[in-house]
């Protein structure tokens, strides 16, 4: 055999090697992709279709590392009057509340660099960067978006929203979970009436005292109190 034939039929075997090395990896990297979006879709709320805490927080965390991290607000939002959807119409109309306002969030989120979570009950969160001249009134109409109201079978539903928000502007140097601390602790202010929307977190309140992660005040709390 040639010198030439026998430079072919190497480059020939290694080609053949590479070939046959590549077909399980290109295998395993569908599959792989496959797994990474059921996971996704499994941790996903199944009422509101939003992700929840560890994704918000995750994306927050990424928004830090980037030029945008000046522009990232944290808002936390409560439900007001969501109790009493329960009791007048039933848990199939609380459903319903819950349903569109993880629409509705996701539909404000995905036209920004934002991502909205469901925390729990009626609390929701959104990480998202917004440009300083214009973010207080965009947060505004998010907000009105939110309480407009929707029919669900014969009856017209609404649910208010107290709105907390913490920017890491003014809260330089802190974590996506210090800042989300802020913005509940914002929305709480609002909530009762002590500050009113739009009202921003500052660092005092991103170092409200908590009890296990929570807030005095706040659900769940008073559970520990009566135990000790």
């Amino acid at each position: 055999m040639s010198s030439l034939l026998r430079v072919q039929a190497r480059i020939g075997q290694r080609t053949l090697l590479l070939t046959t090395a590549a077909l399980p990896l290109t295998g395993w990297t569908v599959h792989a992709l496959t797994l990474h979006r059921r996971l996704a879709v499994a941790r996903k709320d199944q009422l509101s279709g939003l992700p929840g805490r560890p994704e918000l927080i995750a994306h927050g965390e990424r928004l830090l590392r980037t030029r945008h991290r000046d522009a990232l607000h944290v808002l936390m939002l409560d439900g007001v009057g969501f109790k009493a959807v329960n009791d007048t119409h039933g848990h199939a109309a609380g459903d319903a509340v819950i349903q569109t306002t993880g629409l509705r969030l996701a539909h404000w989120s995905a036209s920004r660099q934002a991502l909205a979570a469901r925390l729990g009950g009626d609390e929701f969160a959104v990480s998202v960067v917004l440009p300083p001249a214009i973010a207080l009134t965009e947060i505004a109409e998010l907000r009105e978006q939110l309480q407009q109201p929707f029919r669900h079978e014969q009856n017209t539903l609404r649910l208010d929203f107290s709105l907390g928000i913490a920017r890491a502007l003014d809260l330089p140097g802190e974590s996506t979970r210090t800042i989300l601390r802020g913005a509940d602790a914002a929305m709480y202010k609002v909530k009762k009436g002590r500050e009113t929307f739009p009202y921003l977190a500052t660092r005092a309140d991103a170092y409200t005292d908590t009890v296990n992660g929570r807030r005095t005040g706040r659900r769940g709390t008073h559970l520990l109190a009566r135990a000790t």
